[in-house]
């Protein structure tokens, strides 16, 4: 299998520094890519997207022709029309296959993915909340990524973005997963993916203290009281040496 990863790729800004003829080096604030395409013979997918600082814009979804909008709101802003998409897409699988010929298919590097689960937002039990799953280094760009909640798939409240293109040309993609926090539940995003020997399973659950048990309870309420005791004593005894010493100072003295 080989990938054409340079063919129609667009770029706006260049994030890597750049020699001024005063010497002078400078480095671009944001960076945007435009008109990604991709186009592979393992099942004969693509994809097609609009990038902006490493996040998705949007895509076009090829099986439905349609585009597909991540940001809110920017649907009202910006319109695409999908067929330019889908007519850029016919012309890079043209190019694969006259690469693949010239090539003798020499197959593609099969990278090793790197995963990492986290929340989105700072976790309470049973408060709505987003976990995702960032998958790096992925080459070429064909994975399947799962939920599992107690060892069981979960196919309902999931979504992720398409491949995002990296400056390496390896490819990022996020997946995730809405949930109710439960301190009973554990979950684990799974990859698949051919640099893998099989299904790597990335291990998440609530980070819930653990709740005292009743002998402890005792214990440190008796540690409670017994400061408290201990500091009301202590300050009686300053009130009274206070008292005293106040007292022997209002004696008067000689005329």
């Amino acid at each position: 299998m080989i990938l054409n990863k340079a063919l129609a790729l667009g770029i706006l800004a260049l994030t890597t520094s750049m020699s001024l003829c005063g010497g002078q080096d400078i480095k671009a604030d944001h960076v945007a890519a435009y008109g990604i395409n991709v186009y592979q013979s393992y099942g004969s997918s693509g994809y097609y997207t609009h990038e902006f600082d490493g996040d998705e814009l949007y895509y076009v979804d090829l099986e439905k022709r349609q585009t597909v909008f991540w940001m809110p709101g920017l649907k009202k802003v910006v319109g695409f029309d999908p067929q330019g998409a889908l007519n850029n897409i016919a012309i890079v699988k043209n190019n694969l296959n006259i690469l693949t010929k010239q090539s003798n298919s020499t197959a593609a590097t099969n990278e090793v993915p790197e995963v990492t689960v986290f929340p989105k937002s700072p976790v309470v039990l049973g408060e709505p909340n987003i976990l995702i799953c960032a998958v790096d280094n992925i080459f070429p760009p064909v994975i399947n990524i799962t939920w599992l909640i107690n060892g069981r798939l979960v196919t309902e409240g999931i979504s992720e973005t398409s491949f995002l293109s990296k400056s390496d040309h390896s490819f990022f993609k996020i997946a995730y997963l809405t949930f109710l926090p439960s301190a009973d539940d554990v979950y684990d995003c799974r990859v698949e993916h051919w640099g893998l020997d099989k299904p790597l399973l990335k291990h998440w659950e609530p980070d819930v203290p653990a709740p005292m048990s009743e002998v402890t309870e005792t214990v440190v309420c008796a540690l409670g009281l017994s400061v408290g005791l201990v500091g009301i004593i202590v300050g009686t005894i300053f009130i009274i040496q206070g008292l005293r010493s106040g007292g022997a100072s209002r004696h008067p003295g000689p005329l």
